[in-house]
């Protein structure tokens, strides 16, 4: 387990979500914390969102981020993608260039479960892992939830885990109850981190071995 220092190296770093506050829920501490570095962010849902889109897009301009925005299906259905699609979505989005450090979902997602947030996942760590993403670093979220017992906290034990100063935080909460519009009462505020923490990879197969040893609770 590390902390970070918001005094590290200048990174150029792309955040790779799923959908439009998924980059502020589980890292819009970590994005407010380094100011400094260079943040491009994709979300691979919602661009014909006429609410979330806009949103998006006004919640970068507080990061100092550039972003864009993709529409993969994201019905409340949940019908599984095919993981070429996903990666297919992500390389006419993404774009290209080197990076030193490229950020994800979990294999398994923040919480019990969303679909989408898993093929993100394995669709960037199969892209790191073909050199068709050019990265230094991979970082994928690290939180949990219980299997549903209470709201996705993160996990103290992973790479990084970071609390986040109160200012911090409640720029970050602003964004999602201010910016992003979520109800005070809603899932997403109740949830909004007050720690944020990553596991950490810097070569391909690593992540691949982790990966492996993962199992997913019944």
């Amino acid at each position: 387990m590390k902390t970070e220092n918001p005094e590290a190296n200048h990174k150029t770093v792309a955040v790779i979500v799923a959908h439009p506050d998924d980059e502020t829920l589980w890292a819009g501490g970590t994005m407010l914390y380094h100011s400094n570095w260079e943040w491009v962010v994709v979300s691979l849902c919602r661009a014909s969102d006429p609410d979330r889109a806009p949103k998006f897009f006004k919640v970068l301009s507080s990061y100092h981020a550039k972003g864009v925005i993709g529409d993969l299906n994201d019905g409340p259905e949940q019908h599984p993608l095919q993981i070429a699609d996903v990666e297919a979505a992500i390389l006419e989005l993404l774009p290209a260039k080197h990076y030193d450090l490229v950020i994800t979902h979990h294999p398994f997602g923040e919480y019990t479960r969303h679909l989408r947030h898993e093929e993100v996942s394995q669709a960037v760590m199969n892209l790191w892992q073909q050199g068709k993403i050019d990265a230094d670093e991979l970082w994928v979220f690290a939180y949990e939830d219980g299997m549903r017992a209470y709201y996705p906290e993160a996990i103290p034990e992973a790479t990084i885990y970071h609390v986040l100063d109160k200012e911090i935080w409640q720029r970050k909460y602003a964004l999602m109850t201010e910016t992003y519009g979520f109800k005070t009462d809603s899932w997403e505020a109740a949830t909004t981190p007050t720690a944020e923490s990553f596991w950490c990879f810097t070569h391909p197969e690593e992540a691949q071995q982790w990966l492996n040893s993962l199992s997913r609770e019944p």
